[in-house]
């Protein structure tokens, strides 16, 4: 089966822990293990966020002074050093080489109307306080994300994954790729055809979807912290989805800054190629795939399935047919 993995940024470091290599490491050194129970008996390619390490390198450039690095060699620098340490940590819990990190560009349309609404967040979390001093100093979007506030930047969508072929190449020849990490270094086309690096940070959801259906994917997993989709997360009345056609899906409204990019992700795979999708959480991915745990996402699905628990035991009751 040939599988595209997308690693949440939460897998390598998780809200309010120190932003260190040592920490990194160790989430990711656990999600390669994972991955590697998948990559032993299918074809696997691999994408990952970066919003915390692009906003924290942001932050970092935008203390030191001078000109700082536009999000796009951010994005890129971000890839080169997730993908080494993923390439690194899989390829020793498999035993094997041939894991192999792309510097992936993706095109995005330089009319896109995100780049006048910026949505997407991005590195470390502040006080309301905090959040507007940086604002005023750096001229910076600042939105709030649950408790906290961040920054956000302009999140467009992508049309075109530039180094599609040579993903290709290296999957027919044997090797498990890492590429399109964070979304993918954000590019436009200008009119005399040349690409050019735009600020900007993409949906890497969004991009795995793109990419599992251009590759021709059987199955997409979402990978994140949190066991599944879930109807009202966060109230009483909080339910697990279990699972759901794509277009009952499109009834319910999901965070646009967590899981909203991820369920539309999950909806465009399966109606564009009648594959599956799935959302869950990554130490679940081999479970995920056999179909135990999580959300599935698919056109075979009659309606939508949600988990309710009851006193003692848990049900799955049928919302729509």
């Amino acid at each position: 089966m040939r599988i595209v993995a997308a690693l949440g940024g939460n897998a390598f470091l998780k809200r309010g822990e120190p932003a260190t290599l040592e920490t990194q490491r160790y989430h990711v050194r656990r999600a390669a293990r994972a991955l590697a129970r998948l990559a032993a008996d299918h074809t696997l390619i691999i994408t990952h966020g970066n919003g915390p390490q692009v906003g924290l390198l942001a932050c970092q450039a935008a203390e030191a002074g001078g000109a700082p690095y536009p999000l796009d060699v951010l994005g890129a620098q971000t890839e080169g050093m997730i993908g080494y340490l993923l390439e690194q940590e899989l390829g020793n819990a498999l035993g094997t080489c041939n894991v192999a990190t792309l510097l992936t560009r993706t095109e995005v349309r330089p009319d896109d109307p995100a780049f006048r609404k910026p949505t997407k967040f991005i590195g470390p979390a502040y006080t309301r306080e905090q959040a507007g001093q940086i604002a005023s100093k750096r001229d910076w979007h600042m939105a709030a994300d649950g408790q906290c506030w961040r920054r956000v930047v302009a999140s467009p969508e992508p049309i075109n994954i530039v180094e599609l072929g040579a993903i290709q190449h290296l999957q027919a020849g044997g090797f498990i790729v890492i590429c399109a990490g964070g979304g993918g270094i954000p590019v436009v086309r200008t009119a005399d055809g040349e690409f050019m690096g735009v600020e900007c940070v993409i949906d890497k959801d969004l991009v795995a979807a793109q990419l599992a259906g251009r590759i021709g994917a059987d199955c997409l997993l979402l990978l994140t912290d949190v066991p599944a989709v879930f109807d009202e997360w966060g109230t009483a009345q909080s339910r697990r989805i279990l699972a759901a056609h794509p277009d009952e899906l499109a009834k319910y409204a999901f965070p646009a800054g967590s899981m909203g990019p991820k369920v539309e992700a999950a909806r465009r795979f399966a109606l564009h190629t009648g594959g599956r999708a799935h959302i869950g959480a990554l130490e679940d991915a081999a479970a995920l795939l056999a179909g135990r745990g999580g959300t599935c996402v698919s056109t075979d699905v009659r309606g939508l399935f949600f988990d309710e628990p009851l006193a003692h035991d848990a049900t799955i009751r049928k919302i729509s047919a």
